[in-house]
Parts: C-alpha cells; structure tokens; sequence
C-alpha cells in the first residue's frame, strides 16, 4: 500500500488544481475554495465542464478500443489526478481483468486517495507510483516493477502535458514514448483554442492567477508535434467529442477547446 503524506501538506484554504477538476468532473473530493475557484473559471469559460466531462469520455472509449480491439494488457497514466468514476483500470479490466496498470502522480493530496486506485481484479495489477513527469526516468524505473516493457503499453497523457509550460515538455514526451516497444500506443489530449479562443485564453490567465500548477495552451500544431515518429490513427488529431463517438443519432458532436488522438509506435 501507498503511505498518505502528512496531512500537513495539503492546504485546504488554497484552491488545488487536481481538486478544482474533480469538481468539474462531479467529484466529491474537493474543499469550497476549489468550488469557489472552479465556479470563477467556468464564469470565464463555461464550457470548461462540459469539456472536462469529454475528456473523461475520450479515455473511456480509447482504453476500450486499446483493449477490446487492439489486445493492449497494460497501462501507463501519468498525471492521474485524483480518481473519480471509470479511471483506466476500471475501463481497462471490465474488458480484460488481466490488465496492468501503473498510476503516476507526484501530489500529496492524490496520495491520499491512492487506495481507492489500488484496487484491481484479481487476474491484473494495479499500482500507484509517486514521481514527477518532468522526471520521465524515474517514471519509467518505477513503472518497469509492474509493467512488461517488451511487451505494448498504452501511455495515457490526458490534460496533464500543458503543465509542462515550455519547450522541454517534447523533451518529456519524446523520452516516454522511445522507451516503449513496438506496438505501444500514446493516448494525448489537452486544451486547444477550438471553439472559444478568447474564452480558453481567459481560463489559462484566471487559472494561473488562481492555481498552484501553472498551464499553457498550445496550437492544434503544436500538439501534433508529440506525436512525431508515431502513426496516428483514424480520425487523427480532433476535438475529443468527435475521437470515434459511439452513437451518432443527431450528425456529428459538437466540439469542445480539448483536442485528442490515439498513436501507434512502429
């Protein structure tokens, strides 16, 4: 089991970030500063919860396709944030409950919810590891007691890249992916100016005003670029309401300012 930090580094009277997305994911694991927060940004951009809830939707239906279709057993997803409901192991084990999965996450306070992440049928793995993306080694080090590495592993990285505000972040990204085999998949997304720049714009700026993890919006090119070396499957890099929606009844969803894409490693 995964010790709690001491209860003396999480300052309930300063707004989290992982706490103020919990919130916009319906969460319960929050404090009134982080609603507070979170309700100020929404006024800035209102769609920032239905976005949240797309990005969350995304990583369902990319798990599902990585496991049922494409026979991927294992896991990496860094920067989990703090749990909720259908987190990757639950995807991923509902289809295969041989599925491995590493969580990473360097916040005290998601330690504290490390057991309910440790959780796993009894077939697979689920494991919870302490580190810092910008420390991608150390990732990999203590992600390779749990996972295979010649075997595929998708590398989830959903809305946690854009913390990473400056140029090393392909630095990070490119490390991650180069160590996986042949066969490993990169599932990314993160915010983009799609629909609202003005509105995403004013999020970032309130954001960084407000929060303690500051973030960057990139372009739809610039996000393209983690995927270099990589095939990006079908429908490429798009808005993650419209990554392979399930039903269809009304013509196509409508977009939201977060942009994804699924990747294969040749």
């Amino acid at each position: 089991m995964v010790p709690g930090p001491d209860p003396r580094e999480i300052d309930n009277t300063l707004p989290h970030s992982a706490r103020i997305w919990n919130y916009w994911l319906g969460g319960k694991d929050f404090y009134d500063v982080d609603r507070q927060v979170g309700d100020e940004i929404a006024r800035t951009n209102p769609g920032i919860v239905t976005t949240a809830r797309a990005q969350r939707a995304f990583l369902c239906r990319a798990v599902r396709h990585l496991a049922a279709d494409l026979g991927i057993r294992q896991f990496l997803d860094v920067g989990t944030g703090l749990p909720t409901v259908d987190n990757t192991h639950e995807v991923a084990q509902r289809i295969a409950p041989d599925a491995r999965i590493v969580y990473v996450d360097h916040d005290p306070l998601v330690l504290t919810h490390a057991r309910a992440l440790l959780t796993s049928t009894p077939e697979g793995v689920t494991h919870y590891l302490d580190a810092d993306l910008r420390e991608p080694d150390a990732i990999l080090e203590g992600a390779a007691a749990t996972l295979d590495f010649d075997r595929p592993v998708a590398l989830m990285l959903l809305g946690v890249v854009a913390h990473l505000t400056d140029d090393r972040a392909y630095d990070v990204v490119a490390r991650l992916t180069e160590a996986l085999p042949s066969g490993s998949h990169l599932v990314f997304s993160d915010s983009a100016e799609v629909v609202h720049p003005e509105a995403v714009r004013a999020m970032v700026r309130q954001w960084n005003r407000t929060s303690d993890n500051p973030r960057v919006n990139r372009s739809r090119e610039q996000i393209l670029r983690f995927f270099d070396g990589l095939e990006v499957l079908e429908p490429g890099l798009v808005s993650v309401t419209r990554w392979r929606p399930e039903a269809l009844p009304f013509g196509e969803p409508e977009e939201v300012d977060n942009v994804g894409a699924v990747a294969r490693k040749p």
